[in-house]
């Protein structure tokens, strides 16, 4: 699949993942749209990435809706059609169940679920007119295996994971295809930007270093041409979802290992 020329917008674009899946897209042909809460932040990750003749930058915060319909007017009125929609706005949280901040928990739904949603219906009837399109989620191994004091995030995550492969079903005849991408530990400054309530302990295996943010910009770009359902990335995590789906209590058990040496 040819991807110049095509038109893709992606939320989060301002740094780590979706600053390198709009230059992996931008480095190929395509005309790409950053969106950021900070339009400044977007205009940076902009030069970083160069094609200035083929990326624009926009504000747009996903937990309002109003403000993705004003983004897809803009891109419309600028280049007629949107070919790729890619999700990837998110935050996490970190802390534990029966002690996290409720209005916290709401929070990140309102940005890694809810603003996927919103998106996702915004963008629908664009694309179900032009017969083709495709809708990428960048969300996360954890949405496979929850993870302790990651909890709410995971929950974000596994449901990214339902509502895209459902839509992709539903949307399957109309000519667009919904790719769900779900990386492991990714070497970002995600970690350092979430929030973090009274009990933010990390459980982590020690020696896991994480892949880089341009390893899965490559795995969303290949899924993207290759029209997959979902994308696991690095493939070492395969084996890994397959195994809590096959042995939860094997993997509960390493889980609380972890979370005692943590405390």
């Amino acid at each position: 699949m040819d991807v110049s020329g095509k038109v893709v917008v992606i939320t989060g674009a301002s740094m780590g993942i979706g600053e390198a899946i709009t230059k992996i897209f931008a480095d190929h042909g395509a005309t790409v749209v950053l969106l950021s809460r900070d339009a400044a932040r977007s205009e940076a990750a902009r030069s970083r990435i160069g094609h200035p003749e083929r990326t624009l930058a926009l504000a747009c915060d996903v937990r309002h809706r109003e403000e993705i319909d004003r983004v897809i007017g803009i891109v419309m009125r600028n280049f007629n059609c949107i070919d790729v929609w890619i999700n990837n706005a998110g935050q996490g949280l970190m802390d534990s169940i029966d002690g996290m901040d409720m209005a916290a928990c709401r929070e990140i739904f309102e940005t890694n679920l809810f603003g996927t949603i919103a998106a996702m219906q915004a963008v629908t009837p664009t694309m179900k007119q032009q017969s083709s399109g495709a809708i990428i989620n960048i969300s996360s191994v954890a949405g496979h295996i929850p993870v302790p004091f990651m909890g709410v995030y995971c929950a974000t995550k596994f449901a990214m994971n339902a509502i895209g492969k459902a839509a992709r079903v539903e949307l399957k005849s109309h000519g667009i295809n919904v790719l769900t991408v779900c990386p492991g530990y990714v070497r970002t400054g995600f970690g350092a930007n979430a929030v973090r309530g009274s009990k933010p302990q990390q459980i982590r295996p020690q020696k896991v270093r994480g892949i880089t943010a341009e390893r899965v910009a490559r795995a969303t770009f290949q899924g993207y041409i290759k029209q997959k359902r979902e994308v696991i990335v690095p493939w070492t995590m395969i084996p890994v979802v397959k195994l809590y789906q096959l042995l939860p209590g094997l993997v509960e058990m390493v889980m609380t290992k972890m979370a005692g040496e943590a405390t």
